[in-house]
């Protein structure tokens, strides 16, 4: 009888679970940080300064390190 090689993950299902949270988290953080712009460039638009863009955005992708990190530092049973 021949042994195969067992092929392991690195981490468990629970990890790669809240991996895959993660990084939508951030995906939604920098699709809130999107848009703002004009088509016209010689008019200036105050809807870059909106409260979505520079608070809720930033704070989403910080979020989402937070729970990438946590997968990361997470341990295996």
């Amino acid at each position: 009888m021949e042994n195969k090689p067992q092929h392991e993950f690195l981490f468990d299902r629970v990890n790669y679970k809240f991996l895959l949270i993660g990084l939508a988290v951030i995906a939604l953080g920098f699709i809130l940080m999107s848009g703002g712009g004009t088509d016209d460039p010689a008019v200036f638009s105050d809807k870059i300064f909106n409260w979505q863009r520079i608070r809720l955005a930033p704070t989403t992708v910080l979020i989402g390190f937070g729970i990438t990190i946590y997968a990361i530092l997470k341990k295996s049973k």
